[in-house]
């Protein structure tokens, strides 16, 4: 069967109707796919009904088991990442699967290629190794943010043995801290608790209609034991919305380790999370971090909100 072709004289006037009439325009929600399978290195999926294009990575290098079970890939054990268009820009959101050892790298490397860090928790209980999820979400163009996944699935890849973990043969019976080096650092005294010695920083929030403070729990606090050459540190930051990615950078960047990102609370407002961290070190450089977190979350002008997705 012959291909019917319009007349000689009509296919010069319809190609110049062609290119003159609007091409149609890659959708709102058209993903590049091929660059983002390019930059990370990894191939994905497409979900059609959600627009969103999504890399799944199973963590088969870990053998991990909860209470006698074997836990595989299907059962939660996969690190992803999804991407969808919002306006001119795009969404990332993604869960990482971590050993204890690779949550402090992994979590500097989103932070510093402008990736949020939204959560960090387990997802099941008696597991062996212990593993932790990192929650992560950013805006921004398609390439900047499968840059940024690239880089974190790439520093899992690296990290993937772990890392060692720091010791120390601390007793808070027997501390023997200069208070006065803490007070200066943190600007604020604190007090001495059997051997403890715990600096608190009222916040703020209500709870369906009730002011909330301190004595309900809402404060942030820092907990230093042992020595002036070698202390740990333990605390809670009470964060706003607003300031949390502001407090967790500062955290790190003075190489205090966060070892948990969540809630206490539903229902509150303005909304709160809640950040645990740890450190071992001398306990002027202990404080001087903390001291760092506490004036990044001061300079955050847009405490207590949250940023909706790219306008039109």
């Amino acid at each position: 069967m012959r291909t019917a072709f319009p007349p000689r004289g009509l296919l010069a006037p319809l190609l110049l109707l062609a290119l003159l009439l609007p091409r149609p325009a890659l959708g709102a929600d058209t993903i590049d796919i091929s660059m983002i399978e390019r930059i990370t290195g990894r191939h994905g999926t497409y979900d059609k009904k959600e627009s969103v294009f999504k890399i799944t990575v199973p963590r088969d290098d870990l053998s991990i088991s909860a209470a006698g079970v074997k836990i595989t890939a299907a059962m939660g054990l996969s690190s992803w990442a999804a991407f969808k268009k919002s306006g001119p820009g795009t969404v990332l959101t993604g869960d990482m699967v971590l050993l204890e050892g690779q949550v402090n790298p992994v979590m500097s490397v989103a932070l510093d290629n402008g990736l949020e860090v939204t959560a960090l928790h387990n997802h099941f209980l008696w597991e062996t190794p212990r593993v932790m999820f990192m929650h992560i979400a950013g805006t921004g163009s398609e390439e900047a943010l499968a840059r940024a996944a690239a880089r974190v699935f790439d520093k899992i890849n690296e990290t993937s043995g772990g890392a060692a973990v720091e010791r120390a043969g601390i007793d808070p019976s027997a501390s023997a801290l200069t208070q006065k080096v803490i007070d200066d650092a943190l600007g604020k005294k604190g007090e001495f608790t059997k051997g403890v010695y715990k600096v608190t920083f009222e916040r703020k929030t209500g709870y369906r209609g009730t002011a909330l403070a301190a004595a309900m729990g809402i404060s942030s606090w820092a907990a230093f034991a042992g020595q002036d050459e070698q202390a740990v540190v333990d605390g809670d930051f009470v964060a706003y919305e607003g300031e949390l990615q502001a407090v967790l950078k500062a955290l790190r960047a003075n190489g205090i380790n966060i070892v948990a990102i969540h809630n206490h609370m539903t229902a509150e407002e303005p909304r709160l999370v809640f950040l645990h961290y740890w450190s071992i070190g001398p306990a002027s450089k202990l404080a001087a971090g903390v001291k760092a977190a506490l004036e990044a979350e001061k300079e955050v002008t847009n405490g207590g909100t949250f940023p909706g997705p790219p306008g039109p």
